[in-house]
């Protein structure tokens, strides 16, 4: 899906906007502050229904304003489509598409995708492991919906048996109840996960080499806190598996009154060249992970699902050397919808059609 329009009324710093971007690739430029960033946050929380920034939804709405609304116009191959949006500060958000409310939000998913990269994103490589979980989690959401639903049922049950530990009481016969809602949710989690890098593991290293132009090996390494490995088991397998550390946890559980194993505590990471990235990767190493990644899920999503998702590139080239910057240029998908913000135009090595940001997006 391509978006042919964008509609932002009370979004962050647009009290008005009505923006029809080109179906290739898009130079927004503008000062730092011109709401660069904001339009590509809006365009993604079409696709996601949260903020790129982990903002709260009350933080998109403008000043003293009471909702914001973001609205759209897509086209694909053999259809269109029309996502409108209506963010409260108080009550609860409104989505349509094609005129119909939706009730949940993974209604919403995979109408929609698009692959984010941010100047945040080297906190995927040099930050904690809840970082590089969401990452995995967001990627089988672009590449299976449903993934949600997975992710959703195993966080609603990881609360109620949170909830349960910190009353105190020792009780197995109630807490294994818990343990086996817990692990069937956390197996299709775990399964999901093992797809992603499965799917990933190739493109990733070719991604890699591409920006570094470097002969380098890149791949995903896991660390769970359940019996075994990340391999290709079932969902059914991965649970079984879940049971058994919930339940050689379960005294560590009571004394803790929180739940210590799970996907929630595994570690995803990344090694270059058969070294840790977050702790032996130089700074442009690990920079250069985190655009691989970003490459390699873009790769992976177009393969899978038999459509571009829209690239997304908000002030990534100023972070990164000529040499980098031009090979990074040459890895970028063509006949991909494209938008790239920067406050310098020099620093961006693609050519596009340039739109400047101010009041307003105009050519």
């Amino acid at each position: 899906m391509k978006v042919d329009w964008v509609s932002l009324v009370n979004f962050r710093s647009y009290p008005e906007l009505e923006w029809q971007p080109d179906p290739g690739v898009n130079l927004l430029i503008g000062p730092n502050g011109a709401g660069k960033t904001n339009l590509l946050e809006a365009v993604s929380y079409l696709a996601t229904l949260k903020s790129f920034r982990s903002a709260p939804d009350a933080a998109l709405i403008a000043d003293d304003q009471d909702a914001a609304i973001v609205r759209a116009g897509l086209s694909g191959p053999d259809r269109e489509r029309l996502i409108e949006i209506e963010i409260p500060r108080q009550g609860s958000r409104r989505t349509q598409v094609d005129k119909s409310r939706l009730k949940r939000t993974a209604d919403l998913l995979g109408v929609l995708r698009v692959v984010a990269f941010l100047p945040e994103d080297l906190d995927l490589i040099k930050r904690g492991p809840a970082y590089r979980r969401d990452l995995l989690d967001d990627i089988a959401v672009q590449l299976w919906p449903s993934a949600y639903l997975d992710q959703s049922e195993y966080e609603r049950a990881l609360r109620q048996r949170n909830a349960f530990l910190k009353q105190g009481h020792r009780d197995d016969a109630t807490l294994s109840v818990w343990d086996s809602r817990l692990a069937q949710a956390g197996g299709r989690v775990i399964a999901r996960r093992s797809r992603v890098i499965e799917s990933l593991t190739p493109m990733l290293e070719t991604a890699y080499r591409d920006v570094a132009e470097a002969d380098v090996s890149a791949e995903f390494t896991y660390d769970p806190t359940w019996p075994g490995q990340l391999d290709q088991s079932s969902a059914a397998d991965f649970g079984t598996r879940l049971v058994e550390a919930l339940e050689e946890s379960r005294r560590v559980d009571y004394e803790r009154r929180m739940t210590t194993v799970g996907p929630h505590r595994d570690e995803p990471g990344f090694s270059i060249a058969g070294h840790e990235a977050r702790v032996h990767g130089s700074q442009g190493e690990q920079r250069t992970m985190a655009l691989a990644v970003k490459l390699a899920a873009h790769r992976a999503v177009t393969g899978a699902v038999g459509e571009t998702p829209v690239l997304l590139l908000d002030d990534v080239f100023s972070e990164l050397d000529p040499n980098r910057a031009a090979a990074l240029a040459r890895a970028l998908p063509d006949e991909t919808q494209t938008l790239i913000t920067s406050a310098r135009p020099e620093d961006v090595p693609v050519a596009g059609s340039t739109w400047r940001v101010g009041e307003g997006v105009t050519r």
